[in-house]
């Protein structure tokens, strides 16, 4: 692993240029998306692409998400059904990932697609990614920037938290505004199915196509987000808590939960405020634990509703067993 000064690059003009530079020699650079920060580098080349798997020590059978400009560009990388095209229209720019077949002569890295002839595709919203990926002018492969099975960063203090010394730059946009990852879908016989909730309810996308998503078959990992132990504290974590044990850090939820010393993701129980909140307050928690000698984490019951099924989701591989 080559050390690295890592740097952190301004939303400007000249910070945008450096970052499309080091993205061009191979490097690998830290951005925002409306979700959090991804890890990019260049799809097309495998060496800049086996630089993240090294960098976030990343089992190399999970396969990255592609962030392109537009449906255009996603368009010469996937082949479209008429299903995936209409989803796109609906939902892009935004926090929505398509799996789809990737296009013969795609020029994507086969350790994007982790050896699959699929391909996770989005447009994202974030004014800062958007002008990043335009100035590229391809295809830029990015999981979240943080060790692999850790916390998703919000963040470009949390992304050097994990990442310093391990990659080229951090274009630092401030801090992302839905806080949880894309919502991934894939595509079967029978319509659309839901692979990972996220940034978008399953339910807005159930209403756009008028029928209800699918559940997806046990298999193989055939998207990022599916490991069933992810997004972890050092402290084990403890769910739908109504009342923390003296030695558990809690996390509340509405005003009923008030959480250990203001730990609350919403004390208004608002479900968007509680997803952008989500992983930086199980930081705090962490450090907090650490800090007081706490035995776990304890987090209020989050309702399974909207966003809450993609907060549900994260937490729940948060507190799985580890390996």
């Amino acid at each position: 692993m080559v050390e690295h000064n890592t740097v952190i690059l301004s939303d400007s003009a000249r910070g945008i240029r450096a970052a499309v530079s080091l993205l061009r020699s191979g490097e690998q650079v830290a951005f925002p998306t409306e979700t959090v920060y991804g890890l990019g580098a260049d799809a097309r080349n495998g060496r800049a692409v086996a630089g993240i798997f090294e960098a976030k020590k990343r089992p190399s059978f999970n396969p990255l998400i592609v962030h392109v400009a537009d449906r255009s560009a996603a368009e010469e990388l996937a082949e479209f059904s008429r299903e995936a095209a209409d989803l796109a229209a609906a939902f892009w720019p935004g926090p929505l990932t398509l799996v789809l077949p990737v296009r013969p002569g795609s020029g994507l890295s086969e350790l994007v697609t982790a050896g699959l002839d699929t391909v996770g595709i989005r447009v994202p919203e974030h004014p800062l990614a958007r002008q990043l990926i335009a100035a590229f002018g391809g295809p830029i492969a990015a999981p979240s920037a943080n060790p692999s099975g850790s916390v998703s960063p919000t963040s470009a203090a949390h992304v050097l938290d994990g990442l310093r010394g391990r990659i080229a730059a951090v274009l630092d946009g401030g801090t992302c505004p839905v806080g949880v990852e894309s919502t991934i879908l894939g595509f079967g016989e029978e319509g659309p199915s839901l692979l990972r909730p996220g940034g978008i309810p399953g339910e807005a996308i159930a209403q756009a196509i008028g029928q209800d998503l699918i559940a997806p078959e046990a298999g193989p990992i055939i998207a990022p987000g599916q490991l069933s132990s992810h997004y972890a504290t050092d402290a084990s974590i403890r769910l739908n808590v109504a009342t923390p044990e003296p030695d558990e850090i809690g996390i509340g939820f509405g005003h009923h939960s008030p959480g250990h010393e203001g730990l609350n993701l919403s004390p208004s129980g608002n479900l968007h405020e509680a997803a952008a909140n989500l992983f930086a307050m199980l930081r705090e928690a962490d450090d907090l634990a650490r800090k007081q000698n706490a035995r776990r984490i304890a987090v209020a019951p989050i309702p399974q509703t909207g966003l809450g099924a993609a907060i549900n989701d994260r937490l729940q591989r948060a507190a799985a067993p580890r390996d």
